[in-house]
């Protein structure tokens, strides 16, 4: 099993869950998908450093830095930072605040960003779309250039769409429509 694979079956394993669930936004949903049990997760972190990397050098694209809305980004964006280095090219983490702070430099961004960085925005899945366009307007907001949005998980449920249609290019790693099929594949073996 390679890593992509790995991981797909972690997620599956850690974070998917079939149900009746309450969405943040109010919306019912048959499927939640907490993907912190995953990208907190030791091997988690391994995987999804070495897939998300992938993705990535598969884009074409030369970011300075790699990051996201706190909290959800994070660790996607430290371990591509973390991978990154591994190989010998490194891509620096940053964190976006929900707010700027009120105290010390006032920031709103965190980390390795500095302004004019060339910039993966990372999400940990896509919903509405709403937490990565907030991550770009606050690296536009700082001159940084926004080259793509990476996300773990597409919920498949037109956030991409929204996202594409403000300008932005958009990765996935997995769709949920990948989670139903393991569990498929699971109950028919």
């Amino acid at each position: 099993m390679n890593a992509r694979e790995r991981l797909l079956n972690l997620f599956v394993d850690r974070s998917f869950r079939l149900g009746d669930f309450t969405l943040s936004s109010g919306r019912k949903s048959d499927f939640y998908i907490d993907c912190r049990t995953t990208t907190m997760h030791a091997e988690g972190q391994v995987l999804l450093g070495e897939v998300g990397l992938d993705a990535v050098e598969a884009s074409g694209l030369s970011p300075d830095v790699v990051g996201g809305l706190t909290m959800g980004a994070d660790p996607i964006a430290y371990a591509i930072a973390g991978e990154s280095f591994r190989r010998g090219r490194p891509i620096h983490a940053f964190s976006v605040r929900k707010r700027a702070k009120r105290h010390g430099t006032g920031r709103q961004i965190e980390g390795c960003f500095e302004s004019g960085a060339r910039v993966v925005v990372v999400e940990d899945v896509i919903t509405t779309g709403g937490s990565a366009l907030q991550a770009c307007e606050a690296v536009r907001a700082e001159q940084g250039t926004v080259l793509m949005i990476l996300a773990a998980v597409d919920r498949q449920e037109g956030g991409r769409e929204t996202i594409e249609q403000a300008g932005f290019k958009v990765e996935s790693l997995f769709g949920v429509d990948e989670f139903r099929r393991v569990l498929r594949e699971r109950e028919g073996s």
